[in-house]
């Protein structure tokens, strides 16, 4: 996609800092550095989201997320990782170049905060079972 920025730094179009990088995908430093060390892992062919994205790329890039956030664990000592990609802009995604986001988390306090709402009072599981698997 030629305006793609993501597409841009996978064609070393505009620069980027690189942590990783093979035929298939990179990684590098988000800008927003939500934690120090948030990472992007991208794959270089341009897939809107994880449903595009083929079974062989997605394993590998996942490979990739693992490496990574190792070497993030090892050399910026994070306690913990929040591994997240958002599909379309209703779930948060900006950039519409699949991605995966490696944040290092070094305590609880560190700014980042994902949260999940309780609904086990109001949601029917059984119903919503039914409707995924079309199972009783």
């Amino acid at each position: 996609m030629d305006n793609c920025i993501f597409c841009k730094i996978a064609n070393h179009d505009i620069p980027g800092k690189i942590i990783y990088e093979d035929d298939v995908c990179m990684a590098f430093l988000d800008l927003s550095q939500t934690t120090d060390g948030h990472t992007l892992v991208i794959p270089k062919k341009h897939y809107a989201h994880i449903l595009e994205v083929d079974q062989q790329t997605l394993a590998h890039m996942m490979d990739i997320v693992q490496k990574v956030a190792l070497q993030i664990q090892s050399t910026l000592h994070a306690k913990g990782f929040n591994i997240i990609t958002n599909m379309n802009e209703v779930a948060g995604q900006t950039v519409h170049h699949f991605h995966i986001h490696i944040i290092p988390r070094y305590d609880q306090h560190d700014g980042f905060e994902a949260h999940y709402l309780d609904r086990s009072q109001d949601a029917n599981l059984d119903d919503i079972y039914q409707k995924i698997t079309g199972l009783k």
